[in-house]
């Protein structure tokens, strides 16, 4: 199969510092990821005055009196720290890329030449955003959390119309509960868009732990994307679902090695097996010995190990026939 897209989402979780956000560039250089993406905002612009926190951000954060507007200000990154931050990754090989989260982030974002964009669950209603965004007919990830299928549907048409083709489009099962209950996943759901839409599928995660992701891969995700932070009991909105590095490394690991273990989807031998057939499987050999011209039968006949000589698979060729010497006990039979 393809190499799996292992997207880390440092999102909001460098907590407005552009020092810890580089400090988390860093750590999933170490894991082995694809990409590591964070969330492009301007406050004012999306969200009013009066939007309440989630239920999740409350109580991960722990500030119930504090509005969502007051919650983004402190976690906003600058032009200045989006420029230093690319800079950064190029320095350390790593793609760079963000969510927008207004349609003024987008024509910024746009300025950046990322060349691919991730649509939030947020946003999958949001036909301007999603217009504007197919306008620039670059390769898009679609996060479905909080759908059914018509709105997955209503989504993809809008991208489709307006020139982006089912090829670039990527479709992230996901439910956007954070930390999600194993019980709310419902990973299946991810084939059945697959098989609805035909396009690639892959998968967005906010449980604990890495189960899930891993297990997304063995049915056939092409995209992961996990939220990942240096420190779980850090102050924010997401850290609390989101991975620790030595957590994301294990997680990569795994990934990978899924990769290889699900091969070409052919039952073949493999090479590394091959020198185990002789040792593992039987022959047919004397059971006493026998002498030439007696006629073999299943009583003078019984099968063992090394498997060098004929097959057991043969039996009914053999009964019946003439011995052609005399045979030694356990001494491999020949016609």
């Amino acid at each position: 199969m393809n190499k799996v897209l292992i997207i880390v989402e440092a999102g909001v979780n460098h907590n407005g510092s552009i020092q810890i956000a580089k400090q988390l560039v860093d750590k999933a250089v170490e894991a082995g990821v694809d990409i590591i993406k964070y969330q492009t905002f301007k406050s004012e612009k999306l969200v009013s005055k009066t939007a309440k926190q989630a239920e999740y951000q409350q109580r991960n954060i722990g500030k119930r009196d504090e509005g969502q507007l007051a919650m983004l200000r402190k976690l906003e990154l600058s032009a200045e720290d989006h420029y230093e931050l690319i800079r950064y990754c190029k320095e350390r090989n790593i793609r760079f890329l963000s969510t927008a989260f207004d349609m003024e982030s987008i024509d910024f974002l746009h300025s950046l030449n990322m060349g691919l964009w991730k649509i939030p669950s947020g946003e999958i209603t949001n036909y301007p955003y999603i217009k504007k965004i197919a306008s620039f007919m670059e390769p898009v990830i679609l996060s479905t959390g909080m759908c059914e299928l018509s709105d997955i549907e209503a989504a993809l048409n809008v991208l489709i119309e307006e020139g982006v083709s089912k090829e670039q489009i990527t479709i992230l099962h996901c439910n956007t509960e954070y930390p999600t209950p194993y019980s709310d996943v419902n990973l299946k759901a991810m084939l059945e868009i697959g098989e609805k839409f035909g396009v690639q599928i892959g998968y967005s995660d906010h449980t604990r732990g890495i189960e899930v992701p891993i297990a997304a891969v063995a049915l056939g995700a092409t995209i992961i994307e996990k939220h990942f932070t240096l420190d779980k009991n850090m102050e924010g909105p997401d850290h609390k679902a989101s991975l620790e590095p030595d957590e994301l490394k294990f997680m990569v690991s795994a990934i990978r090695n899924i990769e290889q273990a699900l091969g070409t989807g052919h039952k073949i031998i493999s090479e590394s097996e091959r020198k185990n057939m002789e040792v593992a499987r039987k022959s047919i050999v004397a059971a006493f010995p026998i002498k030439e011209g007696e006629l073999l039968t299943e009583d003078n006949l019984t099968v063992k190990r090394p498997g060098n000589g004929i097959s057991p698979m043969r039996w009914n060729e053999v009964i019946g026939t003439a011995a052609i010497k005399d045979f030694d006990e356990d001494e491999l039979i020949t016609l």
